[in-house]
């Protein structure tokens, strides 16, 4: 379930993103950070709800843009990883230290600012895991420890995927720290994410929930991820909810109720990687399901895929920065709004005509023509969208090499 976490590196183009986002403070490598830590928490049902965010890759969109158009506070940032040249100190996507970061502070400001907050997410599908590279739970949680004092965190959440689960020292580094930062962090709101299947869960999973059980660590929830297992809609995915209550009962000896106060559901909006399909209707099933069971985590990856691809459809292909299937920006946020125990905004068309000059942002930009020598930042519009070059180009169309070629859509017109 790679869930297209991590498409080459480009964390430089989106820091770059993100710098627009104004008021936000430049936060010092390896403070503490106060202006940071300051944020009052919100209820853990927002930290439950919320939705995750790359904010280094996959064309991060603008968090604060997504807080005034959906009404979503929360948000769950990802991945920390251990850095790709080895070592056990907390990395984003295994390239960016936490310890001089300053891009993903000034992201974690802005919402705040805006009256939300953030939890962090580690660990993956892609990457290396500081459970596999740490020497034991007291140093991996020592590496996370780090994350949470630097960004002034109240929520984590644990990502246990292929391969890391699969090894078992490694999930028991990750049960340990996170039962370590639970102790050492009072209130910390601490969620574990792992894979679904029909059965609510592998084998591997339910070794994870063993190991739980074992170190005698209780997270707030325990999260399945139903898709990219043969899953069709809505009503597989419940059923596997089902499934997984049952295994959490067995495994904890907790009745119906209790197992359902710790189950999440992590789902993928839109095309999964798969093929799988899952439209607004499955999104809105599937919360009518947790609400009514009493649930305690509704999530999805992600936020940076929560809009409109060109063609809607995206030529039956799954991206990492849009759905895949028709949908308004931010359609599937709100039924984390709505998870969350809040009323997302109504979108209404605007009653007067824009004021935007013909040609929109392509105004002024020099239609693509198959002649010409383009190199790294060129842009261009063609079939009505603006495009740049990623790299040294010519004869290369826009739009038919695929997401990962030389061009980047920039958006239409």
């Amino acid at each position: 379930m790679n869930r297209l976490k991590a498409f080459g590196s480009g964390v430089a183009a989106a820091a770059l993103a993100f710098a627009g986002l104004g008021a936000a403070a430049v936060l010092g490598a390896g403070q503490a950070d106060g202006a940071t830590a300051s944020a009052s928490a919100l209820s853990s049902q927002w930290y439950a709800a919320a939705p995750y965010l790359m904010p280094l890759d996959n064309n991060p969109p603008s968090a604060t843009a997504i807080m005034d158009a959906s009404g979503l506070k929360a948000f769950q940032l990802a991945f920390i990883l251990a850095p790709n040249g080895g070592g056990c100190s907390p990395t984003w996507d295994g390239t960016a230290a936490v310890s001089s970061d300053t891009a993903v502070a000034d992201v974690i400001s802005a919402i705040r600012a805006k009256g939300g907050d953030v939890s962090v997410s580690i660990g993956g599908y892609n990457g290396t895991k500081l459970g596999q590279a740490c020497s034991d739970a007291a140093s991996t949680a020592a590496a996370y420890q780090q994350v949470i004092t630097k960004y002034g965190l109240k929520a984590i959440d644990f990502d246990l995927e292929e391969p890391e689960y699969e090894n078992t020292a490694a999930v028991a580094h990750e049960i340990g720290a996170a039962k370590i930062l639970q102790q050492n962090n009072p209130g910390l709101y601490v969620s574990v994410t792992t894979a679904g299947t029909a059965a609510g869960t592998g084998w591997f999973g339910q070794q994870m929930l063993n190991e739980a059980k074992s170190q005698g660590f209780t997270p707030n929830n325990f999260s399945i991820m139903p898709f990219d297992g043969g899953f069709s809609g809505a009503a597989s995915q419940t059923s596997a909810l089902t499934a997984f209550n049952g295994l959490l009962q067995s495994t904890f000896g907790w009745d119906a109720a209790t197992a359902y106060a710790h189950e999440g559901f992590s789902g993928m909006n839109g095309r999964s990687d798969s093929g799988e399909y899952f439209y607004q209707a499955d999104f809105q099933t599937v919360l009518d399901y947790a609400t009514s069971h009493g649930m305690g985590r509704f999530t999805f990856w992600s936020l940076n895929r929560d809009r409109q691809c060109s063609p809607p459809d995206n030529n039956g292909t799954t991206s990492g920065t849009c759905s895949s299937v028709p949908q308004a920006d931010w359609d599937f946020a709100k039924y984390s709004v709505k998870f969350a125990g809040a009323t997302p905004p109504v979108t209404t068309p605007p009653t007067t005509p824009p004021t935007t000059p013909p040609g929109g942002g392509c105004a002024g930009v020099t239609a693509w023509t198959a002649s010409a020598v383009y190199v790294g930042g060129n842009e261009v519009q063609h079939n009505g969208h603006k495009w740049k070059a990623k790299w040294w180009t010519t004869n290369e169309e826009p739009g038919t090499t695929g997401e990962w070629g030389v061009w980047q859509d920039e958006g239409a017109c």
